[in-house]
């Protein structure tokens, strides 16, 4: 494997490589080193860069190409799951949850992994950008009972999705769909999901050429959208809502 770049601590603005020098094995592997800061993550995101790594390894940051894209109107729930919504009690509201929904993603079992790669310098790293009104998590609740949830950063106008979870059965589902139902309504177009698996596939997830990700996001991140909690902005969504009359 060629040498990768090593990014500095100490110089947390600087640019990234280009992603066109991201490595084909593994894929979209393209620079280490560096540091979690609120800085360094947000210029990641800006530039279609995220960090994924595992405990004990350097931080490792990815451009894969191609890259998995949710457009915010294009979310997709079977005819089955629209059913069983239609008399849901959950409900949906974001920012109020933001530390329990990054640690139940970070415990969820993912086929085929061992561990997390949700570790505790990254929730911490997170956390920050959360209390700093760059990250964001919606959240599922049945009562007072935390069901599902997804969490992100969001840049301008673009959502970079992290990860999400389900307590009960269609969890995430929910919080995904009513997460890209606000999007939608706001005139957020995308939502990144970094890398395909079959279950986003099956959401209506598509696969982008990394050049086309690229050039679609630069507008976005760029548009004017001051940081801030999304508690009074979201709002509360009952999940019934979700399902078609």
């Amino acid at each position: 494997m060629r040498r990768l770049p090593a990014l500095l601590p100490v110089d947390p603005a600087a640019p990234f490589p280009s992603a066109a020098s991201a490595l084909r094995e593994p894929e979209g592997l393209l620079a280490i080193g560096g540091d979690l800061s609120a800085t360094r993550l947000l210029n990641a995101y800006a530039h279609g860069v995220f960090p994924w790594y595992s405990d004990g390894d350097p931080i490792m940051w990815w451009s894969p190409d191609p890259r998995t894209v949710f457009r915010s109107d294009g979310v997709r729930l079977s005819s089955r799951f629209h059913r069983s919504l239609r008399h849901s009690p959950w409900r949906v509201r974001a920012d109020t949850a933001f530390a329990d929904v990054i640690a139940a993603c970070a415990h969820a079992p993912r086929p085929g992994q061992d561990g997390t790669w949700i570790t505790a310098d990254m929730q911490a790293a997170y956390l920050a950008l959360h209390r700093a009104g760059h990250a964001h998590s919606v959240e599922v609740f049945d009562g007072a009972e935390l069901v599902g949830g997804i969490y992100g950063v969001a840049r301008g106008r673009m959502f970079f999705g992290e990860s999400m979870f389900s307590a009960r059965s269609g969890g995430s589902k929910v919080a995904l769909a009513a997460l890209a139902r606000r999007l939608h309504g706001w005139g957020w177009p995308l939502i990144d999901a970094q890398v395909e698996n079959d279950h986003l596939l099956r959401l209506g997830a598509q696969r982008w050429p990394r050049a086309a990700f690229l050039e679609a996001i630069a507008t976005l991140v760029a548009a004017p959208a001051p940081p801030g909690p999304w508690t009074p902005r979201f709002g509360e969504l009952a999940a019934a809502e979700l399902a078609p009359p």
